[in-house]
């Protein structure tokens, strides 16, 4: 006979689910083994609030249904997971928030390598307008990290892509100015030379 664990997420709705499942959860499994709850519906674990309503525990639970089951090749899991992240942008940071909130680790190296290949390539600028974020900032402070008091997946990739820019900025700067340095020694060096063929013999 099966048994079930109780789950509540962020906007009230109560999920029955069952407790091979649930219990992939990191977090899930710490609040059934130090707490007891999950045993019933008035006992429902309450889940982050990121993990926001049950379309976002629904696409947590199918990750875990299909990983927790045994004898799976790796060629399965990785088709598996290659149809699973086919889903719309909103949704995947959704996914991905949820997934960090319940210390899902594969589920969030899944999601965020995801992500990541979503802004490959493209400018602080397109990186804003895909995931929606406002640009609200100087342009001394665009390189600058993002505060991110409601820890949102979308603002840590950024700040790492500042990160990234600001290094490469540096290594710029490094870059022109060893080849000002060389510009400016050659100049002497020709100076020198010049002089040199041009001082009276003798």
């Amino acid at each position: 006979m099966k048994s079930y664990i109780w789950l509540k997420t962020c906007d009230g709705s109560i999920e029955q689910v069952e407790e091979e499942v649930a219990m992939v959860i990191p977090m899930v499994c710490r609040e059934v083994f130090q707490n007891s709850m999950g045993s019933a519906k008035k006992s429902a674990i309450p889940l982050p609030e990121r993990v926001t309503n049950t379309d976002i525990l629904s696409l947590v639970l199918d990750y875990c249904r299909f990983h927790q089951v045994l004898g799976r090749s790796d060629r399965e899991r990785r088709s598996f997971d290659e149809k699973f992240i086919r889903i719309d942008q909103e949704r995947l940071c959704d996914l991905a928030a949820a997934a960090h909130s319940l210390k899902l680790k594969p589920l969030v190296d899944l999601t965020c390598k995801a992500l990541a290949r979503m802004i490959e390539g493209k400018t602080t600028e397109e990186i804003r307008e895909t995931f929606h974020i406002p640009d609200d900032l100087t342009e001394e402070e665009k390189l600058e990290p993002i505060r991110n008091m409601p820890d949102d997946s979308r603002i840590r990739l950024l700040n790492r892509l500042y990160a990234k820019k600001r290094k490469e900025l540096k290594e710029k700067e490094k870059q022109k100015a060893a080849e000002v340095e060389k510009e400016r020694m050659d100049g002497l060096i020709l100076e020198i030379r010049r002089r040199k063929l041009h001082e009276p013999k003798g």
